[in-house]
């Protein structure tokens, strides 16, 4: 499969989702989470219930791009809807960075 600008993508490396784990009391992210996937990975959380301790284990987060924040940003908004405050622990540094440079790190609530 050939990618935008002509680069190759692996489809199993663009895969990444939300899982909920521990009944649903937390979420836990695995794989690559960028423009590539970043609605499908928005669609897919629509239909989970936000994480009832209000926590996202990002340690299993693999490539990211700019697109991982807004999607971040997405999925805490529709938790502060529900009533949850959510933070989003063991993000690697990559995301961290961008974080950072996007100046919302603390509004993520990254631990």
């Amino acid at each position: 499969m050939i990618a935008p600008c002509g680069r190759q993508a692996d489809a199993a490396a663009l895969a990444g989702r939300f899982v909920a784990t521990g009944d649903g009391a937390r979420w836990a992210f695995a794989g690559a989470l960028t423009f590539a996937n970043a609605a499908a990975v928005l669609q897919e959380a629509s239909a989970l219930a936000p994480p009832a301790s209000g926590v996202v284990d990002c340690a299993s987060i693999g490539h990211v791009d700019s697109a991982a924040v807004t999607v971040l940003l997405a999925v805490k908004r529709r938790a502060a809807e529900a009533g949850i405050d959510l933070s989003f622990v063991n993000a690697p540094p990559a995301l961290r960075s961008l974080a950072d440079v996007y100046d919302v790190d603390e509004l993520l609530g990254m631990r």
